[in-house]
């Protein structure tokens, strides 16, 4: 279930779309961005469906929680996690990169797309991990 608008520059259209499974971004942003059949997912963090920060949870929880908010941005998206191309991961300690990777490995599966991680010093609402990704769009979605 998605909320969206299009946008059309220079003859193409820009879709933004927000997922109804989440609360509604509480910034100046879409959750999603798909042009030319690529979706662009903003950074993904460890909220409730309420948008209630889940800093205080463990870090396994909080990634399970920011990959379960990345499928509903895919799904807004028209997607899933089959068609990623590319994720980038921040984590705040990167000595809990092996964590992030299993809990990732059994949320993905076999299928591999390119990665990055950056450890950096703090995200927002004080969370320990953040996600976004770019997905490829099939020619049956919403675009």
């Amino acid at each position: 279930m998605t909320n969206s608008t299009h946008r059309t520059i220079e003859s193409s259209t820009i879709r933004l779309a927000n997922s109804t499974a989440m609360t509604a971004p509480l910034g100046h942003y879409s959750h999603v961005a798909v042009h030319n059949g690529v979706a662009h997912i903003s950074g993904q963090l460890p909220l409730h469906p309420d948008g209630t920060p889940a800093a205080d949870e463990p870090f396994d929880t909080q990634v399970r929680m920011v990959l379960r908010n990345l499928d509903n941005c895919l799904a807004a998206a028209g997607t899933d996690r089959d068609h990623l191309i590319s994720v980038t991961v921040y984590v705040t300690d990167i000595a809990q990169w092996p964590e992030f990777d299993t809990v990732y490995a059994e949320w993905l599966g076999s299928y591999r797309p390119a990665r990055a991680v950056a450890g950096v010093s703090s995200l927002h609402y004080g969370a320990a991990v953040e996600v976004q990704a770019i997905a490829a769009v099939g020619t049956g979605s919403q675009e």
